[in-house]
């Protein structure tokens, strides 16, 4: 059976034979296909039904059919473009085909008396039922019809159909689908071979159920999920048993810092502190490197966690290092450890890109001499030209926001501490609560600790939706506010003007509000200010020298101001779940009634519409980052970690909650029983990704 195909830049070549393998080596790798066998894994989208002809009379409008039909006219028309419109008809009615691209040799076949079989959606037309652009095959005699659905790839420019789906048979027939699961693991699973599986997803049965292919629920894409989901299990808790390999300072002091820090405190730590300290501690005290997430909501206590673990180091005999993603939030740590540590006669010393150069360089002689036991500080801790004494314990905040070779530069400043080969405990923290699935998957090279309760006495924060048509009434409350003794924030997503989005500028903001509210006292943060002049306008604030502070989202993670009850985030409609989350967090930190207004601009996209819903909706952090995964999938929680992380394909972490599981028992089986067959697995999975991360 002869295809006349619609034509596309290279067919006239392809017919001669596959294009040069260079050039197909480089459309195949921009769908992420290296190898000939990664071909096996490249699974379709969609199948369209080429099993069975449908009358002309019986396809329904919008439903791809196929119909055997003999052409009875066929003529190029010019209006009002030029067009080969071909009629053609079966026992049952008339089809019109339209081609707005095409060759005199698609004309020839096509002419009258030609029989036909087409492919294609059928829609209302002038003339009864048309198809635009059908696949069209010519029939020479008697041709039976296909015996398993067609498989529809991800495909990219240059690469056809038509020439995908023969590399993918060719693939099929000549690379191993051989068995890497295990029988036992396998049978009690209840899912089916993998050759039997990456075979019916290629080539379904006439009158497969197309609706178990549609939504993945089909017992062959279980499978291939499951199978995904082992492969990135394995590679992770490999890496995650190599580093617990390595070695580190044990730091077991006699706790008597840590002690006289939780004496002094104002406060007593929450059971979930309490737990997440006793699980850190445990591991400081291994001579294998901690590598452990610290995870909780704003305002859950964690810097106290991180204080007292940095204090095991310090009574230890070595030191510890804080790095921070901002000035802004590095600076907070720096005067909060600084209040809890130097009493104890713990030196914290300040390190940051923005410092007088006789700042840095009497900090940087101190942290080398082994004078300071704790530095804190920006991305400049990990530059060419810090060197630690004896770094032993690593603590990143916000660790999302900084990439793998970041982070294990801050590592290497410890490298060699208390002995050749040692390396420093890593403590990781993030404000942005990490759902159970995510944490599960990409962050099983992780030993996880949450604290999933807020100290008493937090005042819980009422979220209002407002209409930018009521930006009055927003001012009168902020007002009213700020003269009863309170201050407030107002957030801005962007620092000069946009033509592009229409948004309000924090600058252009500041000055608006400043002549509206003359009676306050405005000020005005954002991320192109000196360090210098942050640092003094947060200082401000803090003090209550300023009622109202203006600011970009420098401010979402860090800030802690308890006298600040209110706060207006702009624009909110354009903030993503987390980034709202996050600065709802900056108020509620004291005694006062708490509110946060998002203040949004209609009208409003769905998806807009989804984000505010869930944000007024729910207040805890975990359902929140559960819904955030849900919309948004999980690169959001990733951040640049995804660089070293395989995203997943064709397992969805919700939907798949219970392959997750699976996966992650079964990796730990077959690594400790089946590493041969462990191995095999990775390489077919994670071949050339496999070296994940390292920090």
């Amino acid at each position: 059976m002869a295809e006349a195909k619609t034509p596309a830049r290279g067919a006239e070549s392809a017919q001669r034979g596959s294009p040069p393998g260079d050039a197909l080596a480089k459309r195949l790798a921009r769908l992420g296909l290296a190898g000939r066998c990664d071909l096996v894994l490249h699974l379709p989208l969609r199948y369209e039904d080429e099993t069975r002809v449908t009358p002309v009379a019986e396809a329904r409008a919008g439903e791809p059919v196929l119909v055997e039909v003999e052409v009875v006219e066929s003529s190029v028309q010019f209006r009002p473009r030029r067009q080969l419109v071909v009629k053609a008809r079966d026992a049952t009615g008339l089809v019109v085909m339209r081609f707005l691209n095409f060759y005199p040799s698609q004309q020839k076949a096509l002419a009258a008396g030609a029989r036909v079989r087409a492919f294609g959606e059928v829609k209302p037309g002038f003339f009864g039922g048309e198809m635009v652009h059908p696949r069209v095959r010519v029939l020479r005699g008697r041709e039976p019809l296909a015996t398993a659905l067609t498989p529809v790839y991800p495909t990219t420019a240059g690469l056809p159909q038509w020439e995908l789906r023969k590399l993918v048979d060719a693939a099929l027939a000549s690379c191993p689908l051989t068995e890497t699961l295990p029988d036992e693991i396998r049978a009690g699973l209840g899912l089916p071979g993998f050759a039997e599986s990456v075979l019916a997803l290629h080539r379904p049965a006439a009158g497969a159920d197309l609706a178990a292919y549609a939504s993945r629920t089909h017992p062959a894409w279980r499978r291939v999920k499951f199978d995904e989901l082992l492969g990135q299990q394995l590679s992770m808790r490999a890496h995650y048993r190599a580093r617990r390999a390595q070695r580190a300072p044990a730091l077991a002091g006699e706790a008597r810092l840590t002690r006289a820090l939780r004496a002094r405190l104002p406060f007593r730590l929450t059971a979930a502190q309490e737990r997440a300290w006793r699980e850190i501690e445990r591991d400081l005290a291994s001579p294998h490197p901690m590598n452990r997430l610290l995870q909780g909501d704003v305002g859950s206590g964690k810097t106290v966690v991180a204080a007292l673990a940095a204090l095991r180091a310090v009574e230890s005999g070595h030191q510890a290092a804080v790095m921070a993603p901002t000035e802004i939030l590095a600076e907070q740590h720096f005067r909060k450890l600084s209040e809890w540590l130097a009493p104890l006669g713990v030196r914290v010393v300040w390190v940051a890109g923005g410092q007088k150069r006789h700042e840095r360089r009497a900090a940087l002689a101190a942290i080398a001499a082994g004078e300071t036991q704790v530095a804190v500080g920006t991305h400049a801790l990990f530059q060419e030209g810090v060197a630690f004494a004896s770094l032993a314990l690593a603590i990143v905040d916000e660790q999302h926001r900084f990439g793998v070779h970041q982070r294990l530069a801050l590592r290497e400043k410890g490298s060699g501490v208390a002995g050749a080969g040692a390396i420093p405990h890593q403590l990781m923290m993030s404000a942005t609560p990490i759902p159970r699935t995510l944490s599960m998957s990409y962050y099983a090279d992780l030993d996880v600790s949450v604290i999933d309760a807020l100290p008493p006495g937090r005042t819980p924060v009422v979220t209002k939706l407002v209409s930018e048509s009521r930006r009055d009434e927003v001012i009168r409350r902020i007002r009213e506010a700020c003269r009863a003794g309170r201050q407030a924030y107002w957030v801005c997503p962007l620092v000069e003007e946009s033509e592009a989005l229409d948004l309000q500028t924090a600058i252009d903001t500041h000055a608006r509000l400043a002549g509206e509210l003359a009676d306050l006292r405005v000020g005005l943060v954002h991320g192109r200010l000196a360090p210098a002049e942050k640092a003094q306008v947060m200082a401000a604030f803090k003090a209550g020298d300023i009622d109202l502070l203006v600011a970009t989202t420098v401010i979402e993670v860090g800030v802690d101001v308890p006298n600040a009850s209110l706060m207006v985030i702009e624009h909110a409609e354009r903030f993503g779940l987390a980034q709202l989350h996050q600065l709802r967090g900056r108020v509620g930190r004291g005694a006062a009634d708490s509110a946060c207004i998002l203040l949004y601009r209609n009208p409003l996209s769905e998806a807009a519409r989804a984000r505010l819903k869930i944000v007024f909706e729910n207040t805890d952090g975990f359902v929140v980052a559960r819904e955030d995964l849900m919309l948004r999938g999980p690169g959001e929680f990733l951040g640049v970690r995804q660089s070293g992380v395989p995203l997943l394909r064709f397992a969805d972490l919700e939907r798949d909650a219970d392959l997750v599981e699976a996966a992650r028992a079964a990796a730990e089986r077959m690594l400790t029983e089946f590493p041969q067959a462990a191995a095999r697995h990775v390489e077919r999975w994670a071949a050339g990704r496999a070296d994940l991360l390292k920090a």
